[in-house]
């Protein structure tokens, strides 16, 4: 079954417990980013404005006991892209989002050849399939065992740091 607008809004809204993505892509194409990505390039800061719908969900979210976070698995030098999505990280961690990144710069990806996905609750997959740019193509509801999923997560977060130690590192 493939989810767009409102059933991918309740994906989330239904959750009891946890939201959680991995991302494997160093650039997302998404056109009603387009505008701000290059507002960013000539130096214009990513504010809250711009990330406030999910700043407001994902504040309400963990205010109702619930969890949403995501590990991003990046190499250096990052994509202009990954710098931008970055600006929005240090929102979403704000709003209480446990943001990750597992950079695989300098040893081998623990996760080669896994796609991008969210998981809801542990036990509900959604497959995000993407053309080789980047752009979205569908959303998918994965019907097979959960199981390979939660792996994939465990090792992630194994393997990955908090966004803010890793920005730090950049920092410096």
């Amino acid at each position: 079954m493939l989810l767009a607008g409102d059933d991918w809004r309740r994906m989330f809204d239904g959750m009891e417990e946890e939201a959680w993505r991995l991302e494997t892509l160093p650039v997302y194409r998404v056109p009603q980013e387009e505008a701000a990505i290059g507002r960013f390039l000539t130096g214009e800061p990513v504010t809250r404005d711009a990330t406030q719908p999910w700043f407001d969900r994902v504040k309400a979210y963990v205010a109702d006991g619930r969890s949403v976070g995501r590990v991003h698995i990046v190499a250096q030098p990052l994509s202009d892209y990954l710098r931008f999505e970055f600006e929005h990280y240090r929102h979403n961690v704000e709003a209480g989002e446990a943001v990750r990144i597992l950079d695989v710069t300098n040893g081998a990806n623990p996760l080669t050849g896994v796609q991008d996905f969210w998981m809801f609750d542990r036990s509900q997959i959604v497959l995000m399939h993407y053309e080789q740019d980047g752009t979205q193509i569908s959303r998918e509801i994965y019907e097979g065992d959960p199981e390979p999923f939660r792996e994939y997560q465990r090792i992630a977060l194994a393997k990955s740091v908090p966004f803010e130690e890793y920005v730090k590192g950049l920092d410096a």
